[in-house]
Parts: C-alpha cells; sequence; structure tokens
C-alpha cells in the first residue's frame, strides 16, 4: 500500500493472483493513462516506461490483465482491439465512423445490465454491451467545411 492508504498498481497485480513485474505494472498503468489504446499504441507506451519488450509480451500481458478483470477489452466490429481501464461497471462507447475516436457512454437506463434483452434463452445475463456509431464533433466539423 502507498503512504495515502491506496493500493498501488503492483498491490492491485498481486491481489488479482497476477506476479509483479515492470513490464505489467507499465502495462497496466499505460491502459488505465491511456484513451482506449490499441495493442501498438500500448507497447509504445510501455516501451517508454521500462524500454524493450515484445509485442508478444504485451499481447499475453493484456490477456492476463483482462482475465484478471483489471482491464477491459472491447473490439467494435471492424476495428482493433481496444483497451481501457474502467472496469467494474457496465458502461458503453461511441466510435466515430470517420477517425476512430472512442468515448465512454454511462450505462443507459437503472442497474447492469441496463437493457433487457427481449428474450434472454435462459441464460443469466449480466451484462450488456452497446456501441454507438457516429461521427465525432472533429470530424462533424471537417466534412462541413
Amino acid at each position: 500500500m502507498s503512504s495515502s492508504g491506496t493500493p498501488t498498481t503492483a498491490d492491485e497485480l498481486r491481489g488479482a493472483g497476477l506476479r509483479v513485474t515492470a513490464a505489467r505494472v507499465a502495462l497496466l498503468e499505460t491502459v488505465r493513462h491511456g484513451d482506449h489504446l490499441g495493442v501498438e499504441a500500448i507497447a509504445s507506451g510501455v516501451r517508454d516506461r521500462v524500454g524493450h519488450v515484445s509485442l508478444q509480451a504485451v499481447y499475453e500481458g493484456l490477456h492476463a490483465l483482462t482475465t484478471a478483470g483489471l482491464v477491459r477489452r472491447i473490439e467494435p466490429a471492424g476495428s482493433p482491439a481496444r483497451f481501457e481501464g474502467r472496469v467494474g461497471d457496465n458502461h458503453h462507447h461511441v466510435l466515430c465512423r470517420s477517425c476512430g475516436a472512442v468515448a465512454d457512454v454511462d450505462c443507459a437506463v437503472g442497474d447492469a445490465p441496463c437493457l433487457t434483452a427481449s428474450d434472454d434463452h435462459g441464460f443469466a445475463i449480466d451484462e450488456a454491451e452497446v456501441i454507438y456509431w457516429g461521427v465525432c464533433p472533429d470530424c462533424s466539423t471537417s466534412q462541413t467545411l
């Protein structure tokens, strides 16, 4: 624990049953400080923090962090996977069709899952994933000029 009593990144990794390495700490911090980053951007951020790390190690680390629930993977149709540090809630995303910008959208209504399936087919549904597609304000402005 840090002196302020909040868990450190290393504490969170240990708490999730993961071995603490400089690369994993850098990976988790890069995802959390980024904005829905793709794997290449994450790898670059990790390398800025710890030096050389292979792309394979980044993929393996992201898989471990995702499985442990410390990061969330989103993979919009036709887009590469992106990762974010906002976990533990049932939020959604809005994506720009032009530039690929991504932003979080809080749950539409009520408690998770915020959408009720018309037919649950007997499943115990605990999450709804919605992606809103459109054009961001920057791209809308540039298209009207």
